[in-house]
């Protein structure tokens, strides 16, 4: 099953102001999600338990970048909530 990635048009234009080597680096580990988006193959994915028993997935993209992100396998939609350095992903929510 492929999904659809879906991503806000802010953050878009986030990863777009990043340097072009970053920018293709992220753009294509987003692509890979369209593929398999849950953790245990093809990169650095893991299930989170963020509050009330949402489900929140992380994907580490090098040694710079997280992405958080929320799985509809009902739809087929991967949804993009936020795409952060790492160090601010550990500001913002701890080391999970």
């Amino acid at each position: 099953m492929n999904f659809s990635v879906v991503i806000k048009k802010k953050l878009v234009i986030e990863i777009n102001e990043l340097p072009p080597k970053t920018r293709r680096i992220i753009f294509e580990s987003l692509q890979k999600l369209e593929r398999n988006p849950w953790p245990g193959v093809m990169g650095n994915k893991e299930r989170l338990q963020l509050d009330e028993g949402n489900e929140v997935y992380r994907l580490h993209i090098g040694r710079n970048y997280t992405v958080f992100y929320t799985i509809h396998k009902e739809d087929a939609i991967v949804k993009i909530h936020n795409i952060m350095t790492i160090g601010q992903a550990h500001k913002r929510y701890g080391r999970l």
